[in-house]
């Protein structure tokens, strides 16, 4: 077994595969997304600068052949300087029945986390939910991840897992709801609880969350179809991010409605996307 003078195992050059999975990111740091960096400056922060790098370098160059997340664990298949591919596995602990519930309430409790994550979006603040239940969202620390490859590398991690672990960020950048499955909840099992689950009151003390207040009718009848301000100081409101296209067809609960054996969602999500196009010129 070849061993460099640091300890380090060092193999030869790996062999060459087609059709391997590459990291979109060509150099520079790996991850877009708030989720996807937050999971690689944790890897950063705990694992080696130089078999992070090799790691890099390895997932540009297509090595790993396959990845799959399920509940608790990441496998994966790396091609090294062998002729058999490695085996990886990255597991977390996956949480429970019991610990999903409370978590789906609480997240059902935020009518702005609910919306978001029906509508596909994961919202910054899902991290503090999670803490606020002592369920860490991403790995809290090494101790949380249990990385193993087949590789004679005795380093921690080897090359091959810190390939794994970019693409693993990647697939969240893609994905945010990996995030979760990998926590135990693949992403329409959460949904449908979250569909399910009644929204709560909103939080005046939540600056996310609408502040309207109660005031009992009676008080308002002289002047509750009245304007709150002068119309002449009324002004065109700012633009802000358009919704995306088929919103509410993602928000609501799909109608169990078939037309030919074509689901009703189907058919009208095209005229949705349609919508948001702007009006053809006068001509």
């Amino acid at each position: 077994m070849p061993v460099g003078r640091d300890g380090w195992f060092e193999g030869g050059a790996p062999i060459r595969v087609e059709g391997g999975i590459r990291a979109r990111s060509r150099r520079g740091s790996i991850g877009e997304q708030w989720w996807s960096r937050r999971f690689v400056d944790i890897l950063e922060g705990v694992c080696d600068a130089g078999r992070l790098a090799r790691g890099r370098s390895y997932a540009r160059k297509g090595q790993v052949l396959e990845i799959e997340v399920s509940a608790g664990l990441v496998a994966a298949r790396v091609q090294g300087s062998r002729p058999e591919p490695y085996r990886v596995a990255v597991r977390v602990p996956a949480y429970g029945p019991r610990e999903w519930a409370g978590i789906v309430t609480a997240l059902a409790g935020r009518a702005v986390y609910r919306a978001k994550l029906l509508a596909g979006e994961m919202p910054p603040e899902i991290e503090e939910v999670f803490a606020g239940l002592g369920l860490p969202l991403f790995p809290a620390g090494p101790g949380e991840l249990e990385m193993t490859c087949s590789c004679p590398d005795w380093g921690h991690p080897c090359k091959h897992l810190s390939a794994v672990l970019y693409l693993l960020a990647e697939a969240f950048d893609d994905d945010p709801f990996l995030v979760l499955a990998w926590r135990g909840r693949p992403r329409e099992d959460l949904l449908d609880a979250l569909r399910g689950e009644r929204a709560g009151p909103a939080d005046p003390a939540d600056p996310l969350e609408p502040a309207v207040p109660d005031e009992p009718l009676a008080a308002r009848a002289g002047d509750f179809y009245a304007a709150p301000v002068p119309l002449g100081r009324l002004r065109p409101p700012a633009a802000g991010p358009a919704a995306p296209a088929g919103l509410l067809l993602r928000l609501l609960e799909p109608p169990a409605v078939k037309i030919r054996h074509i689901p009703l969602v189907d058919l009208l999500r095209p005229a949705y996307r349609a919508l948001p196009g702007e009006p053809d010129p006068p001509r």
